[in-house]
């Protein structure tokens, strides 16, 4: 097994602690309603806490059906959280895993900068490249996009 580590960042026009509360407490309420054309449903085992596990349905039509993530602590005081996606998804035969480290930090301008730390845990001699990791991201951009404009269209959402 291999292990291919991916640092990442991006803008946001929204405030940390909500974007924080909408993809961490209130995502099984938010994803949906957000991003109807992406994600059918979610659903929790227990509580949104730590060891928790986390089914994504996603809608027909696109690449998966679902992914399963399991929760490896939200720090409400610093507006991170992380997860490892362990079946579903993008795995395939090629990754084990994939663990993700997100923080919402204040921007200086105002709204803030998402810092997410990914780390790729390969099968056997598997290789994951550069181009594969920036068309998952890219895919992920197809919840974190309308979940940011949910917020902007819903000021009182996520508060």
């Amino acid at each position: 097994m291999g292990v291919v580590t991916y640092d990442y960042e991006n803008t946001s026009p929204v405030a940390p602690a909500r974007l924080f509360k909408a993809f961490t407490v209130e995502a099984p309420k938010v994803w949906p309603t957000a991003a109807p054309n992406a994600v059918k449903s979610l659903e929790v085992e227990a509580n949104p806490s730590s060891g928790s596990i986390v089914k994504i349905n996603f809608v027909e039509g696109l690449p998966f059906q679902y992914m399963k993530h399991q929760i490896g602590g939200h720090d409400e005081s610093s507006f991170s959280y992380s997860y490892d996606l362990i079946e579903g998804g993008p795995l395939g035969d090629k990754l084990e895993k994939i663990s993700y480290e997100n923080k919402f930090e204040a921007a200086a301008g105002g709204g803030s900068i998402c810092k997410s730390s990914m780390k790729f845990y390969t099968v056997g001699d598997n290789v994951i490249t550069e181009d594969e990791i920036k068309a998952l991201i890219k895919g992920s951009e197809g919840v974190y996009k309308p979940v940011e404009a949910y917020l902007l269209a819903n000021p009182e959402a996520c508060n």
